[in-house]
């Protein structure tokens, strides 16, 4: 008999625990649901951009990443950003490149787009084959080494 209660006993706490695990849960889902995003509360956000691969489909995501950024309704007006390109993500401002446009319509939104010298060095290449609206770095390493310890965030698309 005694294992009888002991068992329902335990049957109805189970019971009550799995109800009020039900509820906490849906109103963890709801909360969840509510979200809308951080709050931007700092006056400016910095932000740069790594660019090293010559995948088409990484160099459209970067430009695509950038815009949708620039476009965040609580960063508008407070943000810098920089596309920095070296390695293979150098071939995205060649002249020959399908992206001139594309990064000129960057630079028409503020942003500064620049060009790892040793990535040209390391590739035989001259600033005469890039486009000419491109500014230069040293290194690109160094650049995002900088803008770290300057606080600026690194994405990588």
């Amino acid at each position: 008999m005694r294992k009888f209660i002991l068992l329902g006993c335990s049957l109805l706490l189970g019971i009550s625990l799995h109800a009020q695990s039900k509820s906490n849960q849906d109103a963890m889902l709801k909360k969840n649901a509510e979200y809308a995003g951080a709050q931007a509360h700092k006056e400016l956000y910095k932000v740069i951009y790594q660019l090293d691969s010559n995948n088409p489909d990484i160099i459209k995501k970067a430009i695509r990443n950038i815009n949708n950024v620039l476009n965040d309704p609580r960063l508008k007006g407070k943000l810098e950003v920089e596309l920095i390109t070296f390695s293979g993500g150098t071939e995205a401002l060649l002249k020959t490149s399908p992206f001139e446009e594309a990064i000129k319509d960057l630079i028409f939104k503020g942003v500064r787009v620049a060009q790892c010298n040793n990535s040209l060095q390391e590739r035989n290449l001259t600033k005469d084959q890039l486009f000419p609206f491109i500014g230069y770095v040293p290194s690109g390493n160094g650049e995002l080494v900088i803008r770290s310890a300057e606080g600026w965030t690194i994405v990588k698309p």
